[in-house]
């Protein structure tokens, strides 16, 4: 596919064709632009698209939702500027970062109690120091290349510690659940129907529809509640919250800084494969420009950011991966923060709501590293690879914690380093014994065969 001209700077696009239409075949490539109209309309479709899953997080974790959605437009604005223009994405608000959130503010939907203020500056401090870290491995990357993230995190470890962040999170989908079990199966069951009912766009906002419907459930049954609406002003800045630290807390959040490389690297590489670019060169820059906006985020009261995939369907859906879109995408982000009482409607959705939609989402992220292993053909016969997801897994699902020093790490962080070290560790001792061998299961072992004899281990090799 010949690519067109480069833009002077990362906020100029040439026109593609007469800016009307796409022929067969083509795509509206990074570096282009469709006719201003049709441009701000797909900005607006890619705010929609990302808007559910954005404000969950802060709605989840007791965060500002303006103040969200605030630092993933300036977050967005910032990606474009430093990858110059040809990377295409949305920065949302992160998920990895719901249980470490949770973890040191102990926030409960619903719970009777306001988000301690003090705690959440020490969770912002967390997301700091996850955006700082991922901001030093953007710059080695960038000089060194990423071949050092593959090897130190193959499929097997990537799917792994994704899958492993979001079951860690299913305790806390059903605290919300519980409080309006009506609500929340009413809202699932909603997500579940507008997916599979639905094609194109309606059918890719299923979680932003099935939010609407449960609501409207709950209000029915009275579960809403609107007092801050009327006490919220109509325009103003958002509510910025200063950050605190505290080292003992940095163990729940650092291992957060494996997934958003995961899903970064997995963005460019996805952008590459849609536009017949190759973008590996401007990894470094991804991971460098996304560390930055978390950075931000922690700073100011936002919740922490990262690509979105929820925007790449809409990519996908149109053949338009503009950069252009996501600065009208980011602006508009911006324009909606600037409205208090905007933010109050969105801070009103009730427990059973966020609990259903929290159902759907913890299990698509753990699904997500499922995912990996398929798309990568891990091979669960090898035993390396069996242990190394086995043991992770029940550590974060478990939420196994250990206490070292004044820190404390918690199922997340214990589980991904599992991964990681089992794996290395297990493959190197099995190099160097030779013992590389496949683990046999029942349904594939003839019949009466010991499964744990010797004999028939070295058979199978």
């Amino acid at each position: 596919m010949a690519a067109s001209p480069k833009p002077s700077h990362p906020f100029s696009w040439n026109l593609h064709g007469d800016g009307r239409k796409i022929g067969p075949g083509e795509v509206v490539l990074p570096s282009e632009r469709l006719a201003w109209p049709l441009t701000i309309g797909i900005g607006l479709q890619h705010v929609i698209a990302m808007f559910g899953a954005t404000f969950l997080v802060p709605l989840l974790t007791g965060f500002d939702p303006s103040t969200t959605l605030f630092f993933t437009g300036v977050g967005t604005l910032l990606f474009i500027l430093i990858t110059a223009g040809r990377l295409p994405s949305y920065l949302g608000s992160s998920f990895a970062l719901l249980a470490p959130i949770g973890a040191v503010t102990g926030y409960v939907i619903d719970g009777g109690v306001p988000l301690d203020s003090h705690k959440q500056a020490l969770a912002q401090g967390g997301i700091i120091s996850v955006g700082l870290t991922l901001a030093v491995i953007g710059i080695i990357v960038h000089f060194a290349g990423a071949g050092w993230i593959d090897k130190l995190m193959p499929p097997v470890v990537t799917g792994a510690i994704v899958a492993l962040i979001g079951f860690n999170l299913a305790p806390a989908a059903w605290g919300s659940v519980q409080k309006a079990p009506v609500t929340a199966v009413i809202t699932i069951v909603s997500i579940l129907l507008i997916t599979v009912l639905f094609k194109g766009i309606i059918g890719r906002l299923s979680i932003l529809i099935g939010v609407l419907i449960g609501y409207v459930a709950a209000m029915i049954q009275g579960e809403v509640n609107f007092e801050a609406i009327s006490n919220a002003p109509i325009v103003g800045l958002p509510a910025f919250h200063a950050p605190a630290f505290d080292p003992s807390t940095l163990g729940l959040f650092i291992p957060v800084v494996l997934v958003l490389i995961a899903e970064n690297v997995g963005h460019v590489k996805s952008v590459s494969a849609m536009t017949g670019e190759n973008l590996d060169d401007v990894t470094g820059r991804a991971l460098f420009a996304d560390g930055l906006s978390t950075v931000l985020a922690g700073t100011g009261g936002g919740s922490g950011t990262t690509t979105y995939a929820e925007n790449i369907g809409v990519m996908a859906a149109t053949r338009v991966y503009s950069t252009a879109a996501y600065v009208v995408a980011a602006i508009t982000a911006l324009g909606l923060s600037m409205f208090p009482k905007f933010g109050a409607i969105i801070a009103t959705i009730p427990a059973g709501v966020l609990g259903g939609a929290a159902t759907v989402l913890y299990g698509m992220i753990g699904m997500l590293g499922v995912r990996i292993w398929v798309q990568n053909r891990v091979d669960f016969a090898d035993p390396v690879n069996l242990n190394t997801a086995a043991v992770s897994m029940i550590v974060a699902i478990a939420n196994y914690s250990l206490t070292i020093g004044g820190a404390k790490f918690e199922g997340i962080a214990i589980g991904s380093a599992c991964a990681i070290v089992i794996y290395h560790v297990m493959r190197w001792v099995s190099k160097v014994r030779g013992t590389r061998l496949e683990a046999a299961s029942p349904a594939s072992a003839p019949a009466g065969a010991d499964l744990d004899s010797e004999a028939y281990r070295n058979r199978h090799a």
